[in-house]
């Protein structure tokens, strides 16, 4: 026998009755950087494979996914989409001086990492595959490169933001009263 409230708290139940096709596809979406065919959204998503195509056209339509391959037809989030919003919300949510100051933080990290390693980008440091070397030195140095290139890639979007900012509100910070 089963308990009626036990099935409402579960959280992938709920996810399933409260949440329409698309917004299932979309939330798959999100979470997805591989191009996935149709069929595979509509199993993750638990609908059709049709509902789960009829949703990922729309999200062609409005550029948040993006349509690859041909025979099966494959749908990926699109990097653009996901980045812009990201510039978007933080023009919004914090005003231009705070967001420079950020940058600011980032281009200095940026620096140190630079001197640190003797090259200008992550991509040119050499991490070796000696199995005599140290672990714990190759486990930070990776460390390390997969930081550098996230701060990278804040730097970029965090430049973007800061343009946004001061397009937006002359670089002041805007009242929500």
């Amino acid at each position: 026998m089963t308990d009626q409230s036990d099935s409402s708290n579960d959280p992938s139940r709920r996810w399933e009755t409260d949440r329409t096709t698309f917004q299932r596809v979309y939330d798959i979406l999100v979470g997805t950087t591989d191009s996935v065919p149709a069929q595979q959204f509509a199993e993750w998503a638990h609908c059709s494979e049709n509902g789960a195509r009829q949703a990922l056209e729309q999200l062609v339509e409005m550029g948040i996914a993006e349509q690859t391959g041909d025979r099966p037809t494959l749908y990926q989030r699109n990097p653009s989409y996901f980045q812009w919003k990201r510039v978007e919300t933080l023009a919004r949510e914090q005003s231009a001086g705070e967001l420079r100051t950020r940058l600011e933080e980032l281009i200095e990290t940026d620096q140190e990492l630079q001197e640190t390693y003797g090259v200008p980008e992550p991509d040119a440091v050499v991490v070796s595959d000696d199995p005599r070397e140290n672990h714990d030195v190759i486990h930070d140095r990776w460390d390390d490169l997969t930081e550098w290139r996230t701060i990278r890639r804040d730097i970029t979007i965090l430049k973007r933001a800061v343009q946004r900012a001061e397009s937006t509100n002359n670089g002041r910070i805007q009242s929500n009263t």
